[in-house]
């Protein structure tokens, strides 16, 4: 017993961290989208300089992605044959 509550308790809060931090970054991207200014400095960080019309598309990609808990298609264009 002495080792079971130590692992128990690992297991939980690595699950509990996981469940918060994906709440977080949904938060976090929800929010970005309604934020042209956010996302600008999030393109800047990345070496990226948007301008107008950049923005525009970069946000509708943001708010046209699929919804949280749906997965992605599987196929998005034509398969492709292997060698």
């Amino acid at each position: 017993m002495n080792i079971a509550l130590p692992i128990i308790t690992l297991v939980v809060g690595l699950i509990g961290g996981f469940f918060i931090g994906v709440y977080y970054l949904r938060r976090q991207m929800t929010t970005m989208q309604n934020d042209p200014e956010m996302l600008q400095k999030v393109a800047k960080q990345m070496g990226y300089n948007l301008n107008g019309k950049q923005m525009q598309r970069a946000q509708q990609m943001m708010k046209n992605s699929n919804p949280p808990g749906r997965a992605p298609s599987a196929s998005k264009g034509p398969a492709r044959k292997k060698k």
